[in-house]
């Protein structure tokens, strides 16, 4: 009797854990990203609704980069390669991105800042990245990015020595599913300027 009780103890222990790991499995990828967006890791941006006011008497440079992955047929790039901005100041920068197939296709941009210690304190109010992307076959669009510099930099003693920040998109093909789905879609616009 012991043995079948500790047996069925084992059994529901084993079990539970499994369940429990299976849990943190599903959550790590929202948990990392949400990490990520607070703490600025691997120079992760932020979001924010507003950006505040500018600070007198402060700068810094910003520098644009556009890639696309191996397997993207688009061109794309940055309309303005770098740009001077007061800290808390908001400003829009364009990408403009090109689908160079005879098909639509659908993308999506991963993005990072550099140095990763100025990621936490990059703000991004509208994206294009937030969302896919869609394209006509030979289609050409420009992509605005909403943006600031919290001004809360000058508060961090190592961050506040940063004078220059990238930041750096890279589109990745979405897959054949997506863009089928996409195509047949009407409705699906390819690139709005709030987001």
């Amino acid at each position: 009797m012991s043995t079948v009780s500790a047996n069925n103890r084992t059994a529901l222990w084993a079990a539970g854990f499994a369940a429990a790991m299976a849990g943190v499995a599903f959550a790590s990828v929202p948990l990392y990203r949400v990490f990520c967006a607070a703490t600025g890791f691997a120079g992760t941006t932020g979001r924010a609704a507003a950006a505040e006011q500018p600070v007198a008497g402060t700068s810094i440079k910003v520098r644009f980069d556009g890639n696309v992955s191996p397997g993207m047929p688009w061109a794309f790039r940055p309309d303005a390669t770098q740009v001077t901005i007061p800290l808390g100041g908001r400003r829009m920068a364009f990408f403009r991105a090109t689908n160079m197939s005879a098909r639509a296709t659908t993308g999506r941009a991963t993005f990072n800042v550099s140095p990763d210690l100025a990621g936490k304190y990059f703000k991004k109010i509208a994206c294009f990245c937030f969302t896919e992307q869609t394209l006509k076959a030979g289609e050409t669009v420009e992509m605005p990015v909403t943006y600031f510099v919290d001004r809360a930099i000058l508060d961090d003693p190592q961050a506040r020595k940063i004078d220059e920040i990238t930041l750096s998109y890279t589109f990745f093909p979405v897959d054949a599913e997506k863009v089928d789905g996409a195509k047949a879609d009407p409705l699906q616009t390819p690139a709005s300027p709030g987001g």
